[in-house]
């Protein structure tokens, strides 16, 4: 049986030419950002207890691109792990910097796309070529159930990884299909331009969490 390709990317990986010069740039920038691919966030009890994956864009640029964490230094985040707070689905207190102590319960976070793209715009093929990370992250949690895709490209490169038809399958908010035998939930994504305009409010963002959580308590 062929193995899978490493889950992560290497710190400076460079399969993606555009992204790896734009980070580059950063690196000489800003030297105390993490300014590399943000490895998938996973809970203190491992792999074996992830049940919810949580796959997003991309990092922010002053966002997970400066903190090294998913959704960690900008306002995403904040939404995002107030809700997994609420819902039972982490512990501690999010203070938007990855030293402060937040733990995942039963949940991994990762990004379809494990660079910061300019203008937070991947391209087609760095979206693709980011799947050869996409497939054994969801590949190495034995007892997931459920993913959550926020926004339409992280939806649409999950949908594929799992072997399914976009056209088939397609993106809504408050979305839940079967794919590859997982459940697919989708919402908007939690991103300051969609909760500003009204696209997404904290409303519709929890009643997603809330429907996860009572289909992984079953």
């Amino acid at each position: 049986m062929t193995a899978l390709p490493s889950p992560e990317p290497s710190h400076d990986c460079p399969l993606c030419p555009r992204l790896h010069d734009f980070i580059a740039g950063w690196r000489v920038r800003e030297p105390g950002w993490f300014n590399a691919p943000v490895p998938t966030f996973l809970p203190p009890e491992g792999e074996g207890s992830v049940r919810l994956l949580i796959v997003g864009l991309a990092p922010g640029l002053r966002g997970a691109n400066r903190t090294g964490r998913p959704f960690t230094g900008d306002y995403a985040g904040d939404l995002l792990y107030g809700t997994l707070i609420a819902q039972g689905l982490a512990r501690g207190e999010f203070k938007a910097r990855p030293d402060d102590g937040l733990e995942l319960i039963a949940t991994a976070i990762t990004n379809a796309v494990r660079c910061v793209p300019p203008e937070n715009k991947p391209v087609g093929a760095e979206i693709a070529t980011c799947r050869t990370f996409l497939k054994p992250t969801i590949a190495r949690f034995p007892n997931l159930r459920a993913i959550l895709t926020l926004g339409s490209i992280a939806h649409q490169s999950t949908v594929r990884t799992l072997g399914g038809r976009v056209a088939a399958l397609p993106f809504r908010h408050g979305g839940r299909q079967e794919a590859g035998g997982i459940t697919l939930f989708s919402s908007y994504h939690c991103s300051r331009y969609n909760t500003n305009t009204g696209v997404l409010t904290e409303e519709m963002f929890v009643n997603v969490f809330r429907e996860i959580a009572a289909f992984l308590k079953n």
